[in-house]
Parts: C-alpha cells; sequence; structure tokens
C-alpha cells in the first residue's frame, strides 16, 4: 500500500471528502482550459470530423454561463423552497400543505422542455426561460426536505427553547433550521444535481450552457461536441455533488 493511501486513510471522513473535491475540481480546470489540446486526440477518434473540439465559445465560458444560470435557479428555489416549507409547517400555514405539495408536485410532472415552450414567448430567448424550468423543476426536492427536517425537530428542544423564554422567530432560527440544516441540504444537494443537467436544454432556446455543444454535435451529427459536454457537465455534478457532501459532513460533524 502507497504512503498516499495510508495517510489517507489516517485522515478524518471530511478531510477525504475535502480532498477529493479539491482533486476532482483541479481535473475539472484542467479539462476545461486544456481542451484544444485534446485535438489531436479527437481527431484520431473521429478522423471524418474537420472540427473534432468545440470553438463557437470557449469551455471557460460556456461553464461560467452554465455555472451562473444554475447558481441563480438554485438560489430561487432555496430561499423559495424553505420560506414556503417554514410557511406551511406553522399553525396558521398547516391547512396549506396539501395545496403546496400538489402545485409543487405537478411542477415536476412537467418536462423542463414544456416549461420552456411556455415560457419563451412570455421571457423571450436567453437564460430566463431556463432559469424559470430550472425553479420549477428544482423546487420540491427543496420544499419536501424542509418539511421533514422541521417536523423531525424533537419536542423536547422545542420545549426547552420556550421554556428558556424564546420567541417563535427565536427558536425557528436557534433550534429547528439549525437542527434540521443537514436534511435541508440534502434536498439542496438534490435541485443542484437536477438543475446542473437540466440546464444543458437551455441551450434550445437560446442560453450559453455546456448544452450547446451537445445540442450542436446531436444536430450536426459530432459526436466529438457530445463528448466533450457531456464529460464537462458530469465532471461539473460529480464535483459539486461531493463539495456538498464535505459541508453535510462538516454540518453533521458541528452539531454533535
Amino acid at each position: 500500500m502507497s504512503a498516499v493511501a495510508i495517510e489517507c486513510r489516517g485522515m478524518s471522513a471530511p478531510a477525504r471528502t475535502g480532498l477529493r473535491v479539491a482533486v476532482l475540481f483541479a481535473l475539472l480546470v484542467a479539462i476545461i482550459l486544456l481542451m484544444p489540446a485534446f485535438e489531436l486526440l479527437f481527431h484520431r477518434l473521429f478522423p471524418a470530423l474537420q472540427t473534432p473540439i468545440y470553438q463557437r465559445a470557449s469551455f471557460l465560458t460556456l461553464t461560467l454561463s452554465h455555472l451562473g444560470i444554475v447558481a441563480v435557479s438554485s438560489a430561487v428555489v432555496t430561499i423559495a423552497g424553505i420560506a414556503i416549507a417554514i410557511a406551511v409547517t406553522r399553525p396558521r400555514g398547516r391547512a396549506f400543505a396539501g395545496i403546496v405539495d400538489t402545485i409543487t408536485a405537478i411542477g415536476q410532472t412537467f418536462p423542463p422542455v414544456a416549461v420552456l415552450v411556455i415560457a419563451v414567448p412570455l421571457l423571450g430567448f436567453g437564460a430566463a426561460p431556463t432559469v424559470v424550468a430550472l425553479v420549477a423543476y428544482g423546487i420540491l426536492p427543496v420544499i419536501d426536505t424542509t418539511v421533514a427536517g422541521l417536523r423531525s425537530v424533537r419536542p423536547s428542544l422545542l420545549d426547552a427553547a420556550r421554556g428558556m423564554g424564546l420567541a417563535s422567530r427565536q427558536v425557528l432560527f436557534s433550534v429547528e433550521l439549525p437542527t434540521a440544516a443537514p436534511i435541508i441540504l440534502a434536498g439542496v444537494r438534490t435541485s443542484v444535481a437536477i438543475s446542473i443537467g437540466t440546464a444543458t436544454i437551455g441551450s434550445t432556446v437560446g442560453a450559453l450552457t455546456l448544452g450547446s455543444p451537445i445540442i450542436e454535435g446531436l444536430s450536426g451529427s459530432n459526436t466529438a461536441y457530445v463528448i466533450e459536454g457531456a464529460i464537462v457537465v458530469g465532471l461539473l455534478a460529480v464535483t459539486i455533488d461531493q463539495a456538498f457532501a464535505w459541508i453535510d459532513l462538516w454540518l453533521r460533524r458541528h452539531q454533535n
């Protein structure tokens, strides 16, 4: 067994996950920046293609634009999802829990492409309809896990907080949300993972995403474009997912 493997074995779970995130991030950056250097490789794999490397935009530009769309939609989903979940778990809002569940479930049954078709006439082409589609498709996991997390808080903790004289808002922010944080994070993690993959279809309505080489490759029978886009999207999704895994371990460690 190598010295590196032995050293990694002795590391804590958060440290190992952090190291994994660093390695994945370095690999992702290297592939994005060095994609033109793989032209000879793709020429050999696909000799019939005149341009085996996607050139309409750099992969750095595509990745940053893709991340921007995902970040905006995920921020909206997280803020709105947590706010809605808090509302339906309060005494005054419990009557609306069923209605919220129905609406969000309907939002997930609509394919993102259908949402884009509806949003484009209202918002035009570009990133805006893509963000709307991602919000409609990604809000359900955040609402579900936030509701589950808030309901999982032990009544004894709530009683103790109220016994200390804390107001309802103080109980929410000092006890309920911190206790439910790991469960809420799981929903945000799922939603972000969905958004990273689903954002690729935004290129069909003019958004600049990592779906651009994939869609152009499919329409132009350029397999190299499809592979390039898929590799970067997949590696981006895995890297961000592992980053969330590290945050989850950190939260659980500091809760104990």
